[in-house]
């Protein structure tokens, strides 16, 4: 409203508020009004607006972000070596195959060629896998000759190939989601199953692919090739996954570039399997060829029979199932998925059982493809418009942490919540005990559980022989030939199942007892000790042999009667 000269408003006009009376500051003239912004004598004084909190510089912020998945790759190693680590001190690795693999490196740490006596006598190793990379754990294993020097390094490998996927992932995805997939990644089945179960070569093959991979998100399509070569001197059929990495830099990329990788991948393991590894076999063939799925009668019926064959019988499709799972299936919309195609190919259409299932570390390689195509896949809502974007890339990161969870109690990490993981039993304390008695450097016949207990400082065979020839996949001989080590140690006592099938390995346990039972009557060997159902044989030479002429020997086993804790001098070793 608005006010005339009677100071009676009128109607429709509005009335300015009446402006603050203004006094003089003093010592300012009369009339005057205090300078703008002045606060007036009396008022009161307005708080001065908050400073804004000082942020690091960018340069500070890149660092720190770059840090965060080496600080995942940590973690997960502490995880991967405590549950190997644990396993191996609990008699729950095995002599095929961690023994067999120290073996090798071993004989690359001296210098040696890789001749591995519990393949079998005189048998290169590369006869057996091409896996020549694994020379260049050597120098490491020269620094800290044990088993317990692969366990850790495998650890380290398997944990370092985080880095790339979570690098990459807090790029397209942001840092929140980067956590997502590097949790779901890490404690993936296939990963779990790798680490704890032994020493493999495919330890090298992960970190290889997964930096690979994330050369072709970006593009960088040289680099993928760089990291992906030496996948051919891992495996002899990691030349296959080569050959399809190139394939992918063909659709996507320079075609020469592609073509030629896929040629070399192709070509390569054509070479190692019919050249190479012919020439190192003692039989001039290929190791696992019995392998390899019979056909049909001709090459086109084959072919048709093959997508029934990948899937039958019931548990190749479940495991086809459970490969993706890890990613809530969303990785089969990335065409990065069809990089696993050539090990989920030749697993499935295999003979050999073990490749058909989750356990052992068949699928550690695959981990790292099923993590690329999920972070690919999300990628896409990462960068459009659309309002549901977000919730919808929360909801499946949501969803594949609910499946790893799910999954985790069913694999090998979730054994470090048991107690018997933290406890050390009176039995695994007796086979240290018998162990101990067993000089270094010499020859000694074990059971497959006992092997990596000893192949760092003696040369150990399995008992009963095994293989015979070098021949794998024959358990029905009828004679086994008889053994020639110095000591022979087995353990009668059903081991921890898992990946096994329950049950002694690799002959029955009745077939054991026989093979033991001759070795003491036919073969020349008595008694050391025996306890918990642990038994230690040594081979009695012929006193003349060594020229006692009727002195007490100092090899007789009498020397090692009541040696054991709560045994009397003189007493007998049974219990």
């Amino acid at each position: 409203m608005r006010t005339f000269p009677d100071n009676k408003p009128r109607p429709g006009r509005a009335v300015p508020p009446p402006a603050p009376a203004t006094v003089p500051a003093a010592g300012a003239p009369a009339g005057h009004a205090p300078a703008s912004g002045a606060p007036a004598p009396g008022a009161p004084v307005p708080a001065p607006p908050c400073a804004p909190r000082p942020q690091p510089p960018p340069a500070r912020r890149r660092s720190l972000a770059a840090l965060v998945p080496w600080g995942w790759a940590a973690a997960l190693f502490g995880l991967y070596a405590t549950v190997a680590v644990r396993r191996h001190l609990l008699l729950r690795t095995t002599g095929y195959d961690l023994g067999i693999f120290e073996q090798a490196v071993r004989a690359y740490a001296e210098l040696r060629a890789p001749v591995v006596p519990l393949r079998g006598a005189g048998f290169h190793i590369l006869g057996d896998h091409f896996h020549p990379l694994l020379a260049a754990l050597a120098p490491l294993y020269r620094l800290w000759p044990s088993p317990l020097c692969l366990l850790t390094a495998q650890s380290a490998l398997l944990a370092v190939s985080v880095v790339p996927l979570a690098r990459w992932a807090a790029r397209a995805l942001g840092r929140g989601p980067a956590h997502a997939v590097a949790a779901a990644y890490g404690l993936s089945w296939g990963i779990a199953s790798a680490a704890a179960f032994d020493f493999h070569e495919v330890a090298l093959a992960v970190p290889l692919l997964a930096f690979a991979l994330e050369a072709l998100a970006h593009r960088r399509w040289r680099a993928a090739v760089a990291w992906a070569a030496p996948l051919l001197l891992v495996k002899e059929d990691l030349g296959l996954t080569l050959a399809a990495v190139g394939a992918y830099i063909a659709f996507r990329g320079p075609r020469r570039l592609g073509a030629a990788t896929a040629v070399t991948g192709l070509v390569g393991s054509a070479v190692e399997i019919t050249l190479l590894m012919p020439a190192f076999h003692p039989d001039g063939g290929y190791a696992h060829g019995g392998n390899l799925a019979e056909g049909y009668g001709s090459l086109l019926s084959t072919l048709a029979h093959a997508p029934l064959d990948a899937l039958r019988p019931d548990i190749k499709a479940m495991t086809l199932v459970l490969v993706f799972a890890p990613s809530a299936l969303l990785a089969l919309r990335s065409p990065l998925s069809l990089i696993a195609v050539p090990t989920l190919a030749w697993r499935m259409m295999s003979d050999n059982g073990f490749h058909w299932g989750t356990a052992f570390h068949y699928s550690a390689v695959l981990m790292p493809v099923v993590s690329a195509g999920l972070i690919d896949a999300l990628t896409v809502w990462r960068r459009t418009d659309h309002p549901l974007a977000g919730r919808h890339l929360r909801a499946s990161l949501a969803t594949v942490l609910a499946v790893t969870l799910v999954m985790l109690p069913s694999f090998p990490l979730a054994q470090l919540l048991q107690r018997a993981t933290w406890r050390t039993p009176a039995h695994v304390e007796a086979a240290r005990a018998l162990l101990a008695r067993i000089p270094d450097g010499a020859t000694v016949a074990a059971s497959n559980r006992l092997v990596p207990q000893l192949t760092s400082r003696c040369t150990v065979v399995l008992f009963p022989a095994f293989p015979v020839q070098g021949r794998l996949y024959a358990y029905d001989r009828r004679r086994l030939p008889p053994p020639t080590a110095e000591w022979i140690v087995h353990d009668r006592r059903p081991p921890e199942a898992w990946p096994y099938r329950t049950g002694h390995w690799p002959y029955p346990l009745k077939r054991q007892q026989a093979e033991l039972a001759a070795a003491q009557k036919r073969h020349g060997y008595r008694k050391v000790a025996e306890r918990d159902g642990l038994t230690l044989l040594r081979r009695v030479r012929l006193s003349a042999t060594h020229g006692t002429h009727g002195r007490s020997d100092p090899h007789r086993p009498d020397r090692f009667r009541g040696s054991l804790p709560g045994r009397q001098p003189g007493a007998s070793p049974t219990g």
